[in-house]
């Protein structure tokens, strides 16, 4: 690596470690507004501050250059740091481990939603808040708001670091710039976040509440000021407004920024979004008439939490309105399925998206036809445009990709001794950063009995998740290095 893409890099980083240092002066707040010990906080967040402005500032007359390359390894080192600060006031104010705070950092900023914690409500204000704030900074992506930052010092950098990041199959610009887009990506993000609160709020819950939980629910994050989760408040109308707001974080922001800016719903009538919201419909109805039929619920009761479950899950979210695995073998057949469905490229959401299923189908489709035709010329369309091959190789590259870690992070803790219930769910719900599983990680349980080398595998697992897997892989290629 030459010297210059090396500075280039830590000049990134520093402007990440600045916002991040600022974002973090919220939490601080909280903890003065609450009476809380926050000097501790504040001393830390300075530090880390002055650390940042001091690498900004020595290299800020160096001109920067960024290239693929070199966001790749930005974004990695970044998820790592990430975790690291959001560990250190985690493990400075509750009694845990370095292991446990680091995989729940790396949980809120990768929105994964897993914790440790078994009695939330027992900690301090300004660490709940710190936990949802992770979420929703992450949930957009912190390196985008590093994009619209870093773009004033290099735009074709801020290229690079948009496609590093970027969860969609292709970029696709709303605007001209990159930092237009990032820009009003995040308007449209906090107008989201700060409609959810007021309902909430409106709805029955405290302001400190409101805010937290949609901050978590718009970053389909999952993270809960309460040991039960939602199922605390016992509130339709709670309910209701948090299966919307995670059903809109679940699809792609570009549709949302395009009706708030010009009024167009055209992004909203792709195949993607479409499938998307007929498998949601379809699974909650399904487990809607479960709930009725075999387990005798009433039906605003069945459909209320049949249709936020599988909003939450297929989401990614992991909020829960009650004990979901009490319903049966059937309602659990259903809720994998949400699990390994996803929702849309370019939200909030992990996953592996609809649409790369829906490319693996058609994909699959032509082959089996050329079976028949071998002389056959077939090609995918998506939206009633062409798709490159190029691009449906690395569709079912992910796809593979996604398969192996999670076999092999399930292979791991059956291994380790758990049964492969939870083995499996476990794997799913860390690379797939959706939170809860089954069995031992339950919607009623957490994560505080593993180990903490098992901690640390899981948030390596959860970080190759919210990279989208050829971020972090792609490091182990002897190509990749070469090429400097």
């Amino acid at each position: 690596m030459d010297l210059r893409t090396l500075k280039s890099i830590l000049k990134f980083i520093s402007i990440v470690g600045v916002a991040l240092s600022i974002f973090l002066f919220s939490a601080i707040f909280v903890g003065w507004l609450y009476n809380e010990n926050y000097k501790t906080f504040l001393y830390f967040d300075l530090i880390l501050l002055v650390i940042n402005i001091a690498i900004y500032t020595s290299l800020k007359n160096d001109k920067v250059t960024l290239t693929i390359r070199g966001g790749i390894i930005s974004v990695n080192i970044i998820w790592i740091l990430l975790g690291i600060a959001g560990a250190t006031p985690l493990y400075l104010y509750t009694n845990i481990t370095l292991a446990d705070a680091f995989f729940e950092a790396i949980s809120g900023f990768t929105t994964t939603g897993a914790t440790i914690y078994s009695n939330i409500e027992a900690l301090p204000k300004e660490i709940l808040y710190l936990r949802s704030l992770m979420h929703w900074l992450g949930g957009m992506g912190i390196i985008v708001l590093g994009v619209g930052l870093f773009s004033l010092l290099n735009p074709t950098g801020s290229i690079a670091l948009f496609k590093a990041e970027s969860t969609g199959i292709k970029l696709d610009k709303a605007t001209p710039k990159i930092k237009d887009t990032a820009i009003r990506l995040w308007g449209v993000y906090i107008a989201l976040t700060l409609a959810d609160t007021l309902l909430l709020k409106f709805a029955g819950m405290s302001f400190f509440d409101a805010i937290n939980h949609a901050f978590s629910t718009i970053s389909t994050g999952g993270f809960s000021t309460k040991n039960a989760s939602l199922a605390y408040f016992n509130n339709y109308t709670i309910f209701w407004i948090t299966t919307i707001f995670m059903t809109l974080s679940g699809i792609n922001f570009l549709a949302h920024l395009k009706l708030f800016t010009s009024g167009s719903t055209e992004l909203y009538k792709r195949d993607e979004v479409f499938w998307f919201i007929a498998i949601f419909l379809a699974l909650s109805t399904i487990l809607s008439l479960i709930q009725i039929f075999i387990n005798k619920d009433n039906f605003l009761h069945a459909t209320t939490h049949a249709f936020f479950t599988i909003s939450s899950v297929i989401t990614t979210t992991g909020f829960a309105t009650l004990d979901y695995e009490k319903w049966g073998n059937f309602a659990i057949a259903i809720i994998f399925i949400a699990m390994f469905t996803g929702a849309n490229t370019g939200s909030t959401a992990g996953g592996v998206k609809v649409i790369r299923y829906i490319v693996a189908f058609k994909n699959l489709i032509i082959q089996f036809k050329k079976m028949l035709h071998p002389n056959m010329v077939a090609e995918i369309f998506i939206d009633r445009q062409k798709l490159p091959i190029p691009i449906t190789a690395s569709t079912m590259g992910f796809i593979f990709l996604y398969i192996i870690t999670i076999f092999l992070v399930s292979l791991y803790l059956f291994a380790r001794g758990y049964d492969m219930l939870t083995s499996i769910s476990t794997s799913l719900a860390t690379v797939g950063n959706i939170g809860p599983g089954f069995a031992l990680t339950g919607p009623a349980q957490n994560y505080e009995f593993f180990s903490s080398f098992d901690k640390l595998l899981l948030s390596v697992a959860m970080i190759i998740g919210r990279l989208e897997f050829f971020t972090v892989f792609i490091l182990f290629s002897k190509s990749f290095w070469k090429k400097f």
